[in-house]
């Protein structure tokens, strides 16, 4: 990148204490700022149930699932800030075991009875999602991690991966794909801890505005 000789390093790095202290939204970049896309993985299932919902891990109305429990929240916007009403959000992962709940996946790791595996909800009025799931575990070559698909109709917007933060996401940096991945775009890529709701994660997308 080119810049005026000395004038314009000077704006340059008077902006910089500035940028430091203002958070993403005020500047306007996380908005604008797309979601990497990740690989789609061999275990999406090979039929979508239309009527899985939103809840992997709860059976007459208490999660009986094994693992931690999780509930993922996030909302998806375009590059232009705005928020994306009617989404398809699909999620998919391990059950507490490391194995998924797919015909494909021959590992000897035992299924879970009460665990979906999948899990799908249309975004509200203002891009919003929720899902009732639990923590996903490593398996031989991979961190943890939650699947997303997203589409509207027909039409595919984004897959991507949520990895997880903190202690729990310690083995990023040994997983290929997560570090194949640019090393500016990772956090976009990582589930927030809110503060005050353990076992929540938040997990924000954007989209490209144009799709």
């Amino acid at each position: 990148m080119s810049v005026e000789p000395a004038e314009g390093r000077r704006r340059f790095v008077l902006s910089l204490p500035l940028l430091a202290v203002l958070p993403w939204s005020l500047c306007g970049i996380a908005a604008t700022l797309p979601t990497p896309g990740q690989m789609l993985g061999p275990f999406y299932p090979l039929q979508p149930d239309p009527a899985a919902g939103n809840d992997l891990a709860t059976v007459d109305g208490r999660v009986r699932a094994l693992g931690a429990p999780l509930t993922i929240v996030g909302r998806v916007r375009d590059t232009t800030g705005r928020a994306r009403a009617g989404v398809l959000v699909e999620i998919w992962q391990t059950n507490a075991h490391g194995r998924y709940h797919h015909p494909h996946d021959d590992s000897p790791l035992p299924l879970d009875p009460d665990f979906r595996g999948y899990g799908r909800a249309a975004t509200g009025s203002e891009g919003d999602y929720r899902f009732r799931t639990v923590m996903p575990v490593a398996y031989p070559g991979r961190t943890p991690h939650v699947h997303f698909r997203l589409s509207r109709g027909a039409r595919e917007l984004l897959v991507t991966q949520m990895y997880l933060p903190g202690e729990a996401g310690r083995q990023n940096q040994r997983d290929g794909l997560f570090m194949s991945v640019d090393a500016a775009e990772r956090a976009r890529l990582v589930g927030v801890a809110q503060a005050g709701e353990p076992g929540t994660l938040r997990f924000d997308i954007v989209i490209d505005g144009g799709r």
